[in-house]
C-alpha cells in the first residue's frame, strides 16, 4: 500500500464541522494532512508569517471574514501558494471574478469529489511555476545549479529541444521508467509513452514550442507511460515552453500516479458499497411505531458514515405479545447490512413460533453461527411486551444494558446481558426471561453502543449517565420527543462531528 503524500494545508473556514469534512476528503484522495483552521485576517497573517503551507482553503462568506479578503492577504505575502475557494453557494459570475482576482479554482461544498484532483493539480502548477522561476535564476546564476534544481526535483523533468528529442532526464525519470538518463539522450519523448497514445502527444506537445502569443494554454495532462520493461504506467504530464540561449526546449514534469488511481478506484467501489449497504439498511428499519394498548413507542436509527449494522424492529408475537428488538452487527459495509437482514428475518419467523425470548435467541444463534463462522457476529437485546399483564421478559445476547426507568427517571433495573452474541458459538442456551411488572410513567430505554460511545472533537465520550440524564430531564414527555431529544443531545455534544458507529435508540413508555 502507497504512503499517503503528506501536505500542509491553512482552511480558512469557521466552521470546524466543514473544515474536518475537508481534511477528512483529503485523506481518502491519498494524502496525509497537516492542518490549520483560521476564521479573521490577523489570525491568517499570523500563520502565514510563522508555519509553511502547500495550499490554501478558503470559504467564500464568513461572519469575521472573505474569501476575497484572505486572498489579498496572501498575494501581498508574496507567498506563491494554490488558493482554492470552497463556498455552500456562490454565483457563476462571483466565482469568475474570485478567479480573475487570482483564485486557482472554487468547488462547491456539497460536491467534493474534486477536491483532491484540484489540490494535487494546482500543488504541481505551483511546483513548476516554482522550477520556472528557479530554473530563469538558475540561469542567470549558471547552468549547473539549474541542472542541480531538476536534478533533485520529487517529478520526473525531461528537457526536450524544438524537434522533440531528449537533451536531459533527472535521476527520477529512472525511478519511473527504467531508463537511464544516459540511455535517454537523443532519443524521442514519445519512447517514455505506451505506443497507443504517442500520435496523440505528437498531435499537441507542439503547440507548447509556438511563440508566446500563438501558443495555446493546456492543462498537465493524465496519459498512459511505459517502463522500459514492458509495463503501462499511469502518468501526469504538464510542459513548459524554455528559451535557452536564444534556443526553444519544452520541459516535461512527469508524476507517476498509477498508486493514486488504484486508491481514487478502491475508494469509488468503498462509496458504492456503502451506498448500497445503506440502502439495504433503510429498508429495513419499520416504517412506523406500532399501535400497542398501554405503551407509547418510537425508534431512531442515524447512520454513521462507513454505515454500520445497527438494527431494530417491531415484532409480532405469540399470545398477543409485541416484541421489541434492538441489533448491532459487527463491522461495515454491504456484509453486515445483510447479516443484518438475515437476523431480521430469522427473528420475525421464530416470534410467531415461539413464546420464550430465551428459546428465540437460542434457535436464532444457532442458525447464524452456521452461516457466520467467528469473522462476525450480532449483538441483540430482545423485549417481549404484554399489554394485558403490563410487563415484560426480555433476552440479551451480549447487547449494552438496557434501562428501565421510573417516571421521575429514578433507574429501577438495568437489562443485562444474560448471553454471549449471536453467531459466535452454536450450541449457547440463552435462559428463559423472568417477567418484569411494568408502572404507569415506566420509561424503558434499548440502545446500541453508538449513544454512549459518540465522540467530540476533542475526543471525549458521550457516555450513558449523560443519556440517562436527558432522559429524567424529559420524563413525562412522549416516547418519540425523549428519542428526538436523546439524538439533539448527541448532536450537541459531538458538535456534528461524524461518528464512527451507527446510533440506535427506541424508548418505551408505559401509560
Amino acid at each position: 500500500m502507497a504512503h499517503k503524500k503528506p501536505i500542509r494545508v491553512l482552511i480558512i473556514e469557521d466552521s470546524e464541522f466543514d473544515a474536518r469534512i475537508l481534511v477528512n476528503t483529503l485523506r481518502q484522495g491519498g494524502y496525509d494532512p497537516t492542518f490549520r483552521r483560521v476564521e479573521n485576517a490577523a489570525s491568517m497573517r499570523e500563520a502565514l508569517t510563522t508555519e509553511l503551507w502547500d495550499v490554501v482553503l478558503s470559504d467564500y462568506n464568513m461572519p469575521e471574514f472573505s474569501a476575497p479578503a484572505a486572498l489579498k492577504i496572501l498575494q501581498d505575502s508574496q507567498l506563491d501558494l494554490p488558493f482554492i475557494i470552497i463556498s455552500g453557494g456562490i454565483g457563476e459570475d462571483v466565482a469568475v471574478a474570485a478567479m480573475k482576482a487570482g483564485a486557482h479554482d472554487y468547488l462547491m461544498k456539497g460536491n467534493l469529489a474534486r477536491l483532491a484532483p484540484a489540490v494535487e493539480r494546482e500543488l504541481r502548477e505551483a511546483a513548476i511555476r516554482t522550477a520556472r522561476r528557479c530554473a530563469e535564476n538558475a540561469l542567470r546564476e549558471s547552468e549547473q545549479r539549474h541542472r542541480l534544481l531538476w536534478e533533485n526535483s520529487t517529478d520526473a523533468v525531461v528537457l526536450m529541444d524544438a524537434e522533440g528529442r531528449i537533451q536531459f532526464a533527472n535521476p527520477v525519470v529512472e525511478e519511473i521508467f527504467g531508463y537511464k538518463s544516459t540511455e535517454l539522450i537523443g532519443q524521442e519523448f514519445a519512447t517514455l509513452l505506451a505506443e497507443r497514445v504517442r500520435p496523440e502527444y505528437l498531435e499537441w506537445s507542439q503547440t507548447y514550442l509556438q511563440p508566446l502569443d500563438v501558443r495555446s494554454k493546456r492543462q498537465p495532462t493524465e496519459t498512459v507511460g511505459r517502463h522500459k520493461g514492458g509495463g503501462d504506467i499511469l502518468i501526469d504530464v504538464g510542459f513548459n515552453h524554455l528559451e535557452l540561449h536564444g534556443s526553444s526546449y519544452l520541459a516535461a514534469f512527469i508524476r507517476d500516479i498509477t498508486e493514486r488511481k488504484r486508491a481514487e478506484q478502491e475508494l469509488r467501489e468503498n462509496e458504492e458499497q456503502f451506498r448500497v449497504a445503506r440502502e439495504i439498511q433503510q429498508h429495513l428499519f419499520p416504517k412506523a411505531s406500532p399501535a400497542v394498548p398501554g405503551f407509547d413507542i418510537a425508534g431512531i436509527s442515524h447512520a454513521a458514515e462507513a454505515t454500520g449494522g445497527d438494527y431494530f424492529d417491531y415484532l409480532t408475537m405469540l399470545q398477543d405479545r409485541i416484541g421489541v428488538a434492538v441489533g448491532d452487527v459487527t463491522g461495515h459495509g454491504i456484509g453486515p447490512a445483510l447479516l443484518m437482514a438475515e437476523t431480521r428475518a430469522y427473528l420475525r419467523i421464530l416470534a410467531l413460533n415461539r413464546e420464550d425470548v430465551g428459546e428465540i435467541l437460542t434457535r436464532a444463534n444457532r442458525v447464524l453461527a452456521e452461516d457466520v463462522g467467528y469473522e462476525r457476529f450480532v449483538t441483540m437485546l430482545l423485549v417481549s411486551l404484554d399489554p394485558l399483564k403490563r410487563a415484560l421478559i426480555y433476552g440479551s445476547a451480549g447487547h449494552p444494558a438496557g434501562y428501565l426507568l421510573d417516571a421521575s427517571g429514578r433507574v429501577k433495573r438495568e437489562l443485562k446481558r444474560t448471553g454471549i452474541p449471536l453467531g459466535i458459538k452454536p450450541d449457547t442456551v440463552y435462559p428463559q426471561g423472568t417477567e418484569i411488572p411494568l408502572e404507569s410513567g415506566d420509561m424503558v430505554a434499548l440502545l446500541t453502543d453508538g449513544i454512549d460511545e459518540a465522540m467530540s472533537p476533542d475526543q471525549s465520550i458521550f457516555g450513558i449517565e449523560r443519556a440517562l440524564e436527558i432522559m429524567r430531564a424529559n420524563a413525562g414527555k412522549s416516547a418519540r420527543e425523549i428519542v428526538d431529544a436523546l439524538f439533539a443531545g448527541v448532536r450537541e455534544f459531538s458538535h456534528n462531528t461524524p461518528q464512527l458507529d451507527d446510533a440506535t435508540a427506541v424508548m418505551i413508555r408505559v401509560l
